[in-house]
């Protein structure tokens, strides 16, 4: 690991303030501190928000389940509100990585940070969340760009996610035996808008499967989803799964949804 310049603010106007450079901000450091100690990320300063106690909130308002940006995996997992409100989601929190990774990473530093195969993304397009930076609001629909990409500029800093309580949802994935990331996993949720499918682990960033939202529209059930063919167009295709073998599971998954939802 190479040198680093470490500060750990109490406010999310300190964490701003240290903020210059190329300075990064350490939400949990599940991915970050692993790359830096393989020596394939660097930077000269390592803003720890980790004690700002405004960003690790998590709350019912309205129709809404708001995450503060530092709420951690198990956190979320052992929420009872969360656990009343929008079952999935929690469900999806406590099925993440192994105990020390629940207790360590945040919400929002497993979305800033994109992963590919990482399960927030698929609830944040799954159930329509919006996005509450120091800056702006941002639709989740419009946050991942693409592999290790959001929609967030140079030391802009979430504060905030916000998921729409659905009428049903569910997440189911199926594991990489040694990471516990997803080789697919899939978010099915029946909202106030529609039924919207969310897919992570297939593709280099997560997204939405219309084809599988159209057949659900019109019968919610479990063979209305495993009986749409996925195209194999930009699937994933590496020594763990062809983009064929991800794109069959992906109507699988989202079939086994469905029926967990249901």
């Amino acid at each position: 690991m190479y040198s680093f310049d470490y500060q750990r603010p109490a406010s999310l106007a300190d964490a701003k303030g240290a903020y210059k450079g190329d300075a990064r901000f350490l939400a949990g450091g599940q991915s970050l501190i692993q790359a830096m100690r393989l020596r394939l990320s660097q930077s000269e300063t390592l803003v720890d928000l980790g004690a700002i106690g405004d960003l690790k909130g998590i709350k019912v308002d309205g129709s809404n389940v708001v995450l503060g940006a530092m709420a951690t995996h198990a956190s979320v997992a052992a929420s009872a509100d969360v656990q009343r409100a929008i079952p999935a989601l929690a469900e999806l929190a406590g099925g993440i990585g192994d105990p020390m990774v629940r207790n360590m990473g945040t919400v929002g530093g497993s979305i800033a940070n994109a992963d590919p195969a990482a399960c927030y993304p698929a609830a944040v397009l799954g159930l329509g969340a919006t996005i509450t930076t120091d800056q702006r609001t941002i639709s989740g629909d419009q946050f991942f760009t693409g592999l290790y990409e959001t929609a967030l500029k140079p030391g802009e800093l979430i504060v905030s996610v916000s998921f729409p309580k659905p009428t049903k949802a569910a997440y189911v994935k199926y594991r990489q035996p040694a990471s516990r990331f997803a080789l697919v996993g899939v978010f099915v949720a029946q909202t106030a808008g529609g039924v919207r499918v969310a897919v992570t682990g297939a593709k280099s960033h997560v997204f939405r499967a219309t084809e599988i939202e159209q057949a659900l529209s019109k019968s919610f059930t479990p063979d209305a989803a495993k009986n749409v063919k996925m195209p194999t167009t930009d699937i994933n295709s590496d020594m763990h799964g062809t983009a064929e073998y991800r794109a069959a599971m992906i109507s699988v998954m989202a079939s086994r949804a469905v029926a967990a939802a249901r």
